[in-house]
């Protein structure tokens, strides 16, 4: 849901010489995002002095504390030669208020990691434990072990912060971490029995549809819990924030597979380098690797399709390569191509914990087909053909610092928003700035590459690679 708002915008068009010309009055009106909040359902809830006021480590201003009237636009980029404008989204934005919603002595919280791993896992454990410890004095913070099945299943690790000490040079979780698992009435009932307060969940978008779930279970029955989501997907495929943590590590650590398989192939006769990268439905890895290395000559995303044999296919691009370079180095998303790679009647129906279709090696397919088009069309001629699967070591890698960076701001926005009585939320930059999303729109929105968008353009022209459209 969403509530009205207006504002004004006064622009100076200029005459070229620096003076005014004329100026122009623009009316927006924007569509401000309604943030769950724990007295939506809850009458009567006591509130508490932030104890921020008092940390010896700050200083509180007029200025410091954030209002309900402080909002961050969705998007920004407005063409002022039309008055037609669609109303622009905006939302809280995060950061400390002056009034909480919860008695930090009180707080039980609960941290729990699902899904897969990506770097700044840890990290994130790290600062929520460390800035819901020194920030607001709680001192009952519990790690949930593997997964939502962990709430169920497993007795929950006591967290502090010499615990977590040094986490953010490690990869992967400490709580450990699985797919599946997720048993509603189970959960909640769990956070329910054990006393959570605040539950802090972090992982991809079905991790996230599970929050949701959560959420909703919790108003139900209208829990004093307060659900905040922290969205993780190396791919970058979480819709309306800027970024997923962990992408620009993922990112630079693809560029080292990508230098590999290029000095494999320029060492070889008629070498060909084969990197398949993460991206299940969006190539945000693959592009942004290939326009940082500059060694690739051909980019296969999950967006769009492409052939590979006949008039304008992959192989006659690589065959033209290999003749002008003799090398190439192909970077290959793992959800590119999958409806080229034959399945029996099993592997179309077969899905995984989380419920997504079971994917086919791109990597290992397109491997061989390039064998069998060179021996069928090169018969006689040398070829090395190096494939490169660098996955679970981007998983596994520890953040870098600007992810670090990235990992505690998120950690410190979702705290203040909890202690602020805000439910059902995700905490996030857009552009630039953090603000507060409902999780429900997080787990729906999906962040694909725009070909229509001069990036990918870019990346054509830095590979002169074919558009792979059939004429």
């Amino acid at each position: 849901m969403a509530d009205s708002h207006s504002i004004t915008v006064l622009s100076n068009t200029n005459s070229g010489d620096g003076k005014p010309e004329n100026q122009l009055q623009l009316q927006l009106q924007l569509q401000l995002q309604r943030l769950p909040h724990l007295t939506d359902y809850l009458q009567n809830l006591p509130t508490f002095t932030n104890p921020l006021n008092h940390n010896q480590f700050y200083h509180p201003s007029q200025e410091f504390y954030i209002s309900s009237s402080d909002v961050v636009l969705r998007h920004i980029l407005f063409d002022l030669s039309t008055s037609a404008f669609d109303p622009p989204f905006a939302y809280y934005r995060a950061g400390p208020r002056k009034q909480i919603f919860f008695d930090p002595s009180t707080v039980r919280a609960a941290i729990v990691t699902c899904g897969g791993l990506c770097p700044g896992l840890n990290t994130v454990i790290r600062e929520l434990v460390v800035a819901l410890w020194d920030l607001y004095g709680v001192r009952q913070i519990f790690g949930i072990m593997a997964g939502y099945r962990g709430f169920y299943s497993m007795e929950p690790v006591l967290l502090d912060p010499k615990l977590v000490n040094g986490l953010h040079l490690k990869g992967g979780t400490v709580l450990e971490t699985s797919r599946g698992g997720f048993d509603l009435h189970k959960i909640v009932n769990s956070i329910e029995s054990r006393g959570y307060n605040q539950v802090y969940i972090i992982g991809g978008d079905g991790t996230m549809r599970g929050a949701v779930a959560i959420f909703d279970e919790i108003r139900r029955r209208k829990l004093n819990v307060a659900v905040a989501g922290i969205p993780k997907t190396v791919d970058n495929d979480v819709g309306i924030i800027d970024r997923s943590f962990g992408f620009e590590t993922a990112v630079e650590t693809a560029q080292q597979a990508i230098q590999a398989a290029h000095v494999e192939a320029e060492s070889a006769v008629n070498g060909i380098g084969l990197v398949k990268l993460m991206g299940r439905s969006a190539g945000h890895i693959a592009i942004n690797a290939t326009l940082s290395s500059r060694d690739v000559d051909c980019c296969l995303l999950p967006e769009t399709d492409f052939y590979l044999d006949g008039k304008g296919g992959l192989f006659e691009f690589l065959g033209q390569k290999l003749k002008e370079n003799g090398h190439a180095v192909l970077v290959v998303a793992e959800g590119a191509g999958q409806d080229l790679i034959p399945r029996t009647a099993a592997q179309k129906e077969e899905k995984d914990e989380s419920g997504n279709p079971v994917f086919l090696d791109v990597g290992v397919w397109l491997k061989s087909e390039l064998k069998r088009w060179w021996d069928r069309d090169h018969a006689g001629e040398l070829v090395t053909v190096k494939y490169i699967d660098p996955t679970y070591m981007i998983r596994a890698v520890p953040a870098n610092a600007t992810d670090n960076l990235y990992c505690t701001l998120l950690a410190h926005s979702a705290i203040h928003g909890v202690m602020a009585g805000y439910t059902g939320f995700v905490a996030g930059p857009i552009n630039g700035v953090y603000a507060y999303i409902p999780v429900v729109e997080v787990a729906k929105a999906k962040n694909l590459v725009d070909l229509k968008d001069h990036k990918w353009a870019w990346v054509r022209s830095v590979t002169n690679q074919p558009d792979f459209v059939k004429g």
